[in-house]
């Protein structure tokens, strides 16, 4: 079974199970948390709906498929929950206001125990398998559930409360889970929107994305990873390497053909395209420059990194990389452009400003 199998597996797993909870709840004419069951299986029918979309092939129009439809799906679940929990809020504070003698039936607390056991383990079965398939739509349906199955708990203990001692806090006890929800639903609001944007690659995957590339005895350095997510499970990246000046083009094209196989076998990232900066191996001189110039660049504050380095006669060419916590990463640029420019006068000096785009 394939990953889109799956996912609408589940969805229609939770559809079937809240559907049978509604329809318990109904029949014993106990309502509690109707709108967010309601609103539970209609998260599910949005997440078989994206995860359709999601699967469909990539064309002229969208060259990269249609994966990040299943972020928007997890968009509209999380603005539910927002929903649910606005709604459940308002009906709270209506009743401490407005406040009427609760009834309570043993066959209907013994109805919404089986759903909180019920929705607490459908939350379990489509967190890991969102988890295991990276499906955000699926983990926010899971966090429905969760929310939903506190909603139902919450619901006993003030009914066991109000029977032994006669006190009904349920009221006050709605306000604090519809805070909850919201609070959960603006989290994953949050994460979702911050995924559209485009936010920092995952630190331990451009890491062993650059591990890999350094296993091959040919590379002396890997720099300017870009990583674009094209939906979950589907990166797109770009790089650069360092290789030796007297390999030929022919040895740099089979190099590049066997690191973009090698990072796709062990990360399933689809490597675009791969750039090469020359390292030096016949001039000595070019080494000694090296250091210092380094030395002069790496000692400014804010710079991160300095890479494709190369002298060629009397032009030198370098790239740096200062961090975004700087006011004015151009004007830094300049300045040690220029010190260095001053120091050298002999040279000239090709470089470029680069980013801090990842780990």
């Amino acid at each position: 079974m394939n990953r889109n199998q799956e996912i609408i597996r589940t969805s229609v797993l939770g559809i079937i199970v809240n559907s049978m909870l509604a329809g318990f709840k109904v029949v014993v004419g106990f309502l509690s948390g109707s709108i967010a069951i309601i609103l539970d299986a209609f998260s599910s029918i949005i997440t078989i709906i994206s995860t359709k979309l999601a699967s469909k092939k990539p064309d002229h129009k969208y060259p990269y498929g249609y994966g990040r439809v299943e972020y928007l799906s997890a968009l509209v679940i999380s603005l539910i929950i927002i929903y649910a929990g606005i709604t459940s809020f308002v009906e709270a504070v209506k009743s401490i206001f407005n406040p009427s003698i609760p009834t309570y039936t043993t066959v209907g607390l013994v109805i919404i125990f089986v759903a909180v056991l019920a929705k607490f383990s459908m939350g379990m079965y489509v967190k890991k398998t969102g988890e295991r398939l990276n499906s955000g739509s699926l983990l926010a349906s899971r966090e429905d559930s969760r929310m939903d199955s506190i909603i139902s708990a919450s619901t006993i203990l003030a009914a066991l409360l109000f029977i032994w001692t006669n006190v009904d806090i349920s009221s006050y006890l709605a306000v604090i889970i519809s805070i909850m929800i919201i609070k959960a639903g603006y989290e994953i609001a949050a994460s979702t929107i911050s995924s559209i944007l485009g936010e920092r690659p995952d630190k331990e995957l451009t890491n062993q994305i650059k591990k890999l590339v350094m296993t091959f005895r040919e590379v002396h350095g890997v720099y300017d990873l870009f990583l674009n997510n094209y939906g979950p499970n589907k990166n797109v990246a770009s790089l650069h390497i360092e290789v030796d000046d007297t390999m030929t083009a022919d040895e740099i094209d089979e190099l590049q053909r066997r690191i973009e196989d090698k990072i796709y076998d062990e990360t399933h990232v689809f490597v675009t395209a791969i750039s090469v900066y020359a390292y030096n191996t016949k001039d000595d001189e070019a080494k000694h420059l090296y250091k210092e110039i380094r030395k002069i660049v790496m000692s400014v504050e804010h710079v991160i990194q300095m890479h494709g380095f190369f002298v060629q006669g009397n032009e030198i060419r370098f790239d740096i990389v200062i961090d975004f916590n700087c006011d004015d990463r151009e004007a830094l640029y300049q300045r040690i452009v220029q010190d260095i420019q001053e120091r050298y006068p002999d040279y000239k000096f090709t470089t470029t400003l680069d980013s801090d785009i990842s780990d």
